[in-house]
């Protein structure tokens, strides 16, 4: 009789580059507190990680900002010609994606409160 396996968690840490600790503090951080944790990861690791965050979809934004602080020689000794894309993608010009634009205020919906739910047209 086997043991049913464990799930599995949503960030597998097992392939990450750096500890999970790290990796929670660039996800919660703001654009300094990125930069300064950034600048204390030597460049491979930092070519690593980005390859990892960028592999990851919601964690795709942020392996973009890491690649842009990488050369293109460590992205490209850590992931091949997906290393060389990366590094140009992160320096394609667009809007910032870590941070959502807003225009105004947002009208928000509630299930059933819509006039379509009271049968009025």
């Amino acid at each position: 009789m086997s043991l049913p396996k464990a799930r599995p968690s949503l960030i597998d840490g097992g392939d990450c580059p750096v500890p999970l600790e790290t990796l929670g503090a660039l996800y919660r951080g703001d654009r300094e507190a990125v930069a300064a944790i950034v600048a204390g990861i030597p460049n491979l690791t930092r070519a690593r990680l980005a390859a990892y965050l960028y592999g990851k979809s919601h964690l795709h934004a942020l392996g973009l900002r890491l690649a842009a602080t990488c050369a293109e020689a460590d992205l490209v000794q850590v992931a091949g010609h997906a290393g060389a894309v990366l590094f140009a993608q992160a320096r394609q010009p667009g809007p910032p994606t870590s941070e959502p634009r807003v225009s105004g205020p947002r009208r928000i919906s509630l299930a059933g409160s819509g006039s379509l739910a009271r049968g009025v047209d």
